[in-house]
């Protein structure tokens, strides 16, 4: 019996490692092919078949593609949307979010709902309103103004993460700090905060993300200032392949960078929920 129990145990823990490397696998290898393709020659992009070892490395590929007019002001512009985007979201966010988990109030469930709807309409049917407004507003081809939509389209999933982020700190930790001195800002900032703080980076990640990623709104309200995915659809058609894989690589970067450098209160998190 015990012996039987122990095989099943060992086979089970073979397919969850299997299952996750071949996760992995899946995951990392269009992002291994795009940064093969994008530190090979201009000629190797062509060949065929291609070879998934690196046999001809070479940065004139990148470089083409960083030498581009507009890439790095386009950098810029994306590394400020997203940081603003990101700040933006969590100040405004944390505290609607706190809210919904900390408060009951009349209306919190339409509320709750309303923010689900807000994500089912597509960015396109807003695009000609969105246009009129800003250049009324003299927004129209700023990256404040970009910001301020992609702010309005994380904010919703902020709200909803850090409610729920906000739900799993014990409320007893809050009333105790309360009954220390502490008013509610107080046991806020130095008790609820601190214990949210995993939680809110993977907000913030996803914040990023969204942020980096998005092209529509980004093309459709900017003709100079130009974020660099829309930098890139702009030029797709005109630019040749190895332009692609570099600008391919070139935007997958800055994100893995801002994962590694809040990983830790992502470890923290998923130390918290293994536990």
């Amino acid at each position: 019996m015990r012996t039987s129990l122990l095989r099943r145990y060992i086979l089970g823990r073979v397919a969850l490692y299997g299952a996750a490397i071949l996760l992995a696998l899946w995951t990392l290898a269009p992002l291994y092919l795009v940064a093969l393709a994008a530190f090979s020659t201009r000629q190797a992009t062509f060949q065929w078949p291609k070879p998934l070892l690196p046999t001809d490395f070479s940065t004139d590929t990148m470089q083409f593609f960083v030498n581009s007019k507009g890439v790095l002001d386009s950098v810029w512009n994306s590394v400020v949307v997203a940081l603003v985007t990101i700040a933006g979201s969590l100040v405004l966010g944390a505290p609607g979010g706190y809210a919904l988990a900390r408060f009951r109030f009349r209306g919190k469930e339409a509320i709750s709902l309303g923010l689900l709807i807000s994500k089912m309409f597509p960015t396109a049917i807003l695009a000609i309103p969105l246009a009129v407004v800003f250049l009324q507003m003299d927004l129209y081809d700023t990256i404040w103004g970009v910001a301020l939509v992609h702010i309005a389209m994380a904010l919703p999933f902020v709200i909803i993460v850090t409610a729920g982020i906000f739900v799993g700190v014990p409320r007893d930790l809050e009333e105790a700090a309360q009954t220390l001195g502490c008013n509610r800002i107080q046991a806020f900032f130095r008790v609820v905060l601190p214990l949210a703080l995993p939680g809110l980076a993977a907000a913030a990640i996803f914040t990023f993300v969204i942020s980096w990623n998005e092209v529509f709104a980004a093309t459709i309200l900017t003709l100079r200032n130009r974020t660099l995915p829309a930098q890139v659809l702009s030029s797709l058609n005109d630019s040749p392949l190895y332009y692609r894989y570099a600008g391919g690589f070139f935007m997958i970067v800055p994100a893995l960078i801002f994962i590694f450098l809040i990983r830790k209160y992502l470890l923290n998190l998923w130390g918290n929920i293994s536990r």
